[in-house]
């Protein structure tokens, strides 16, 4: 499958060893082929080095995360979108529909109120964990 994963997910993965979202980004790293943008890895990592953050994250995961996107498809994003209710999110919309995503894991309950989304599956990094990862 083609997996857009919203960076909210990444943060808490970082945040809390084996929860959902730790889970859920393991299972597409084994399983899946994860997709980028430009501007999606951008937010990731300047978000994951915003001062309040740094003490939080292990470094060694920061490091497993930059080894994680440089095996993600970069995607070129051509058609814009302007679907969700925070237009901060759209970028992942533009992401999976520009990447032909089968699905996006996210935790964030303005996309998950758009699944789907074209026929992209938008779930909750729980939700794909109970589903086994599929």
């Amino acid at each position: 499958m083609r997996v857009v994963v919203d960076t909210n997910v990444f943060i808490s993965a970082g945040l809390k060893e084996n929860s959902p979202p730790e889970t859920a980004i393991h299972l597409v790293a084994a399983n899946h082929l994860f997709l980028k943008s430009t501007i999606t890895e951008q937010e990731l990592f300047v978000t994951l080095d915003r001062p309040r953050l740094m003490p939080l994250i292990d470094p060694r995961f920061r490091d497993w995360l930059r080894e994680l996107m440089a095996t993600a498809e970069l995607v070129n994003i051509t058609e814009r979108i302007a679907a969700c209710r925070d237009v901060r999110d759209d970028k992942f919309l533009e992401l999976a529909v520009n990447g032909r995503a089968d699905l996006i894991v996210t935790g964030d309950r303005d996309l998950l109120a758009l699944n789907p989304f074209r026929g992209i599956s938008i779930v909750t990094p729980a939700d794909f964990v109970q589903s086994g990862g599929r």
